[in-house]
């Protein structure tokens, strides 16, 4: 057994260990969550792990003969003020950390990783049908307001990106409602809901930011929720989102009357 991956929330983890068991690697998972899906279909074995346990889990992958670990799926990040569900590891780097932002709470466990002898690896390469493209996406074109509300979106994203929060930015007739924290993006959508139930959705990466393991992901659900809080048109960073079920997201956009886009920035 050669590749591990450690398997928070949401579908990509599943479509990862799907189109591993393609090519003849069925991962062993490490599943950070209660509800499997279809981990158990494309796995090797599933390995469960309730609690941020760093030093039981890198054991394990050694006795396993891994060489490589892949991290997808969402992993709440209030983790942090949990310390009942952190190991003596978790502690210690949680601890150690100058910055705990996204980016610096999951770099600092990839360097966990890094130092214990495993290759991090990304899934963009496997996933690359995936990624948004420019232009058109699904759904409809927006309108005038809606493509004014987006590139508003992107100035305020550029600006606030790089502090590693604000992946997502909700916007409506320029005036931001919402802004991603560490509640993620549905949680997001759902709070500009008691707000404003108008609006766009704007989506981007940090510059600079790994995505061997920290890439945006809208899907089905994204959609579903923003029709939920009114917003009417998506706008993800082309080449750097991954779009999950492309033909139930299409179907879903043109359904629920939601503009979506991929932007170059």
């Amino acid at each position: 057994m050669s590749v591990a991956l450690v398997a928070g929330e949401g579908s990509l983890p599943e479509e990862i260990a799907s189109r591993l068991a393609e090519r003849g690697e069925k991962p062993v998972v490490y599943a950070l969550r209660e509800d499997y899906g279809l981990l158990d279909e494309y796995a090797e074995a599933v390995v469960p792990v309730l609690k941020a346990e760093l030093e039981a889990s890198l054991a394990d992958m050694a006795f396993r003969g891994v060489k490589r670990v892949m991290f997808a799926g969402y992993v709440p990040k209030t983790l942090i003020f949990r310390p009942e569900l952190l190991d003596k590891m978790a502690k210690k780097l949680v601890e150690s950390l100058e910055n705990r932002d996204d980016h610096s709470l999951l770099g600092g466990i990839v360097s966990v990783f890094e130092r214990a002898g495993f290759e991090v690896a990304g899934y963009t390469d496997i996933l690359s049908d995936l990624l948004a493209p420019s232009g058109f996406i699904a759904g409809r074109e927006p309108d005038g307001t809606e493509r004014g509300d987006v590139a508003y979106g992107v100035e305020v994203a550029k600006v606030i990106a790089p502090l590693s929060f604000g992946q997502s930015v909700i916007v409506n007739r320029r005036s931001v409602v919402a802004v991603e924290a560490m509640e993620g993006t549905d949680a997001a959508i759902l709070r500009s809901a008691s707000l404003c139930k108008r609006g766009v959705l704007v989506k981007i990466i940090k510059p600079g930011q790994d995505a061997r393991f920290d890439i945006p992901v809208v899907g089905p659900q994204t959609l579903h929720l923003m029709k939920r809080a009114g917003l009417s048109c998506l706008a993800a960073q082309a080449g750097k989102t991954l779009v999950m079920s492309p033909d139930e997201f299409a179907a879903s956009a043109r359904e629920l009357g939601i503009a979506v886009i991929g932007i170059d920035c």
